[in-house]
Order: structure tokens, then C-alpha cells, then sequence
């Protein structure tokens, strides 16, 4: 979560000294919020299944993994938003 919000203040940052749009800053918005939810979803599935199963458990696992790669999934996807909004502007300004 603290890379996550090292992102965010990243992002953040960028969008103010790229002034970005209104349409872009929706975008990048829901993806921060997408993201951050994501992982608090996934932190959740694997406290519960750490406290209903503390044994190791092939299934429980494979839970997991699906939790963590819902918030890779996500994040891959919040990373190609970024591209878009923000490359264009990098070539302007070069």
C-alpha cells in the first residue's frame, strides 16, 4: 500500500505540473481509487483466510493469488491510463 500511495502523490504531482484535463483527471482518479480499493480487497480476502485457516491450504492460496492479481491487473491497467494522459504531454514539452 505504501508504494501505491508513493504512486498517488506521484501522479498527483505530475498532473498538476502537466495541467492536465478535467476528462484526464477523471481518469486517473478512478484508477487511484480502482487501485487503492483493490488492494484494500485484497488485504481483506487474505487477513479473513489467514484467521479462518491459519494452515498452509492449496485452495486458500489460490484465492489469494487471485485477490493480488486482481490489484496487478488493475494496476497494469492504471499504468497504460498514465501513459495516455501523460506521454503526450512529455513530447509537447520536449
Amino acid at each position: 500500500m505504501r508504494i501505491h500511495f508513493a504512486a498517488v502523490i506521484a501522479v498527483v504531482m505530475a498532473g498538476v505540473l502537466f495541467r492536465i484535463e478535467r476528462v484526464e483527471w477523471l481518469a486517473v482518479v478512478i484508477c487511484i481509487a480502482g487501485v487503492i480499493g483493490a488492494e484494500c480487497f485484497n488485504t481483506a480476502i487474505e487477513r479473513l483466510a489467514d484467521r479462518v485457516h491459519p494452515e498452509m491450504d492449496p485452495l486458500i492460496g489460490q484465492a489469494k493469488d487471485c485477490a493480488a492479481g486482481a490489484v496487478l491487473c488493475f494496476a497494469s491497467g492504471s499504468v497504460v491510463v498514465a501513459l495516455v494522459v501523460f506521454v503526450p504531454k512529455l513530447i509537447v514539452t520536449w
